[in-house]
């Protein structure tokens, strides 16, 4: 039994095939994201979909379709396996009768960016790597300087300096070096990648390594499995980098594959976006492949202030894809969502996740989502983290 089936890894752009056991970041020939690939046929084989609920609960019970050979390098501090909640409140004050929240804040470092990180930390700790490094619009930075403590790894760490200092105190507080930078991610991003170049730290920016995506796509492997193996009707999601959109379709696509999916439906995906950095939002109102960059972004919700992802493409296709729609809330929107989900429902949010039922409200005016669709929102992170 092998406890990964991962067999190489493919460029999203051009298709060019990259060995899972050597160190990539992202494809030399197209600058495309490399996406993990999986014998499924094999593991289809070996394996029965209700044999995963009898693990211990974390994204590693899911481990044949994660990219770690060997479970020695498994770095983990209990992520994954978050509560998925009814909103009876809610529900009764929108007219609608399937309304569901995924609340990531329970995860290590209070989002889901540990999933991704405790991935790709893992993966890096099996090819050898030593020194990481990353650009953060905060809950990133925290997420991967816990994982590189654990892991032995040394951290740095670069981000906004109107990040919420809960960030950057976390960051540091688990030992990794914090830069502090004039502008936001892009301009955190560009000073990560210099240093990277110069003094050889593995960078483990968005989509610029192949394992990040992985950890995020469990969300979509607990959804299937939470409803019993019939997917939702709509996921909205709240989207800077994109991993976690582009990894929860990944799984769609990894289960339907596998044989496992009880139903062919699969949700519509709705990108979630500030009104302040739209950049996928624009790009999909134009019917564009690819996205411009945001000049001038701004909005309260500091893991939407991403003024281009390195996976426009990417975001943009599942969109296209399955069906969905891009939606740009306003920060006064966001504010108002979140105190209704304090409220109504005794959860508090992160901007970011409270976008979401910004989103659920506006699309419901709208009629683009009907009042018995099974609707998923995502809250990504606690409230705490950006007082």
């Amino acid at each position: 039994m092998y406890f990964s089936y991962l067999t190489q890894l493919l460029c999203s752009g051009c298709g060019e095939q990259y060995s899972a056991r050597a160190v990539n970041t992202y494809c030399p020939d197209c600058q495309s994201p490399l996406l993990a690939n999986y014998d499924l046929e094999t593991l289809k084989s070996h394996t029965d979909r209700d044999q995963f609920s009898c693990r211990p609960r974390s994204i590693w019970r899911w481990h044949e379709v994660l990219p770690v050979f060997d479970p020695e390098n498994v770095v983990t501090l209990g992520e994954g396996d978050t509560p998925l909640l009814r909103l009876p409140r809610l529900e009764k004050a929108t007219g609608t009768h399937h309304l569901f929240l995924k609340d990531e804040s329970s995860n290590p470092t209070g989002s889901f960016k540990a999933r991704g990180l405790s991935v790709a930390i893992s993966k890096a700790k099996e090819l050898g790597i030593q020194k990481v490094i990353i650009p953060t619009a905060g809950n990133a930075g925290g997420a991967m300087a816990a994982y590189a403590a654990r892991a032995g790894l040394q951290a740095h760490i670069f981000m906004p300096k109107d990040t919420p200092r809960p960030n950057f105190e976390e960051s540091r507080m688990v030992g990794a070096e914090v830069t502090l930078v004039d502008g936001l991610i892009s301009e955190a991003a560009g000073m990560a990648g210099e240093k990277a170049r110069a003094e050889g730290w593995f960078d483990l920016s968005t989509f610029k390594e192949p394992y990040r995506v992985e950890g995020k796509k469990i969300m979509g492997y607990e959804l299937a499995e939470a409803f019993d193996w019939v997917l939702p009707d709509v996921i909205i999601y709240p989207t800077g980098g994109g991993t976690g959109l582009v990894g929860m379709w990944k799984a769609f696509k990894e289960l339907h594959t596998l044989g496992w999916l009880e139903s062919e439906q699969r949700p519509r995906m709705v990108v979630v976006q500030a009104e302040g950095c739209a950049p996928v939002v624009k790009a999909f109102q134009e019917g564009a492949p690819f996205c411009d960059f945001w000049l001038n972004a701004h909005t309260i919700a500091s893991g939407l202030r991403v003024p281009k992802s390195f996976a426009d493409h990417i975001i943009l296709q599942v969109l296209y894809e399955s069906r969905g729609i891009a939606v740009a809330v306003s920060d006064e929107a966001i504010l108002e969502a979140q105190h209704q989900l304090g409220a109504l429902e005794g959860i508090f949010a992160a901007p970011e996740g409270a976008a979401t039922l910004a989103a659920y409200l506006k699309l419901r005016q709208e009629d683009w989502i009907q009042p018995d669709e099974k609707v998923i929102l995502f809250n990504t992170g606690s409230g705490l983290k950006s007082l």
